[in-house]
């Protein structure tokens, strides 16, 4: 049995891709969406698409703010969703709502992070282990340099590499990708 203090602490993943190997931490869940800093959901007008869906579990489950309703995957690992976005986005969080009480080997428990322009060049950004999971897991995509608070990307792309208990297919029950609120610009000027 897992005391308290055990099942709230999480260890931040580092960022994969400048650190060699993609390192994993392990993520257990918040009961309550909370989000440091001010930052806006940037996924309203992306185009949505999964490897995979059950009938009547598809990706609009992933999408309807409603911790009833699941993706359910249908087929071999790794289970896709894939976030294109319409212009290149700064992205610096993405949050899963997964329940381990509910949906015990259909619940995920190692995660890839990927993004890039398109399908043709995605590279992993991180890869996170989640411990029994119940509630919102959030999935920092900055780096190990402290000025890299987000990345640039025209596609994201989440991965469920594993479930628990060697389960095949997976339940995840909303996604939510947060930014900066106010993206930086910058101006040049020709003397």
């Amino acid at each position: 049995m897992e005391s308290d203090g055990e099942q709230e602490a999480a260890a931040t993943p580092t960022l994969g891709a400048s650190a060699g190997a993609p390192s994993a931490g392990r993520l257990k869940g918040c009961p309550e969406l909370s989000l440091e800093g001010d930052m806006r959901e940037m996924a309203k007008t992306a185009v949505w698409s999964v490897s995979s869906s059950k009938p009547g579990n598809g990706v609009a489950s992933l999408r309807d703010d409603s911790l009833d309703t699941y993706w359910q995957s249908d087929g071999a690992q790794p289970h896709l969703v894939n976030i294109q976005f319409q212009k290149k986005v700064q992205l610096q969080l993405v949050v899963l709502y997964v329940d381990f009480k509910l949906d015990e080997s259909y619940t995920p428990s190692k995660i890839s992070i990927r993004a890039g322009d398109g399908l043709h060049n995605l590279k992993e950004i991180k890869t996170v282990e989640l411990s029994k999971p119940v509630g919102w897991v959030h999935i920092s995509l900055s780096g190990t340099d402290p000025r890299e608070t987000f990345i640039h990307a025209f596609m994201l792309q989440i991965a469920v590499l594993a479930n628990h208990l060697n389960g095949r297919d997976t339940h995840v029950r909303q996604i939510k990708i947060y930014g900066p609120r106010l993206e930086c610009i910058m101006y040049s000027s020709v003397r």
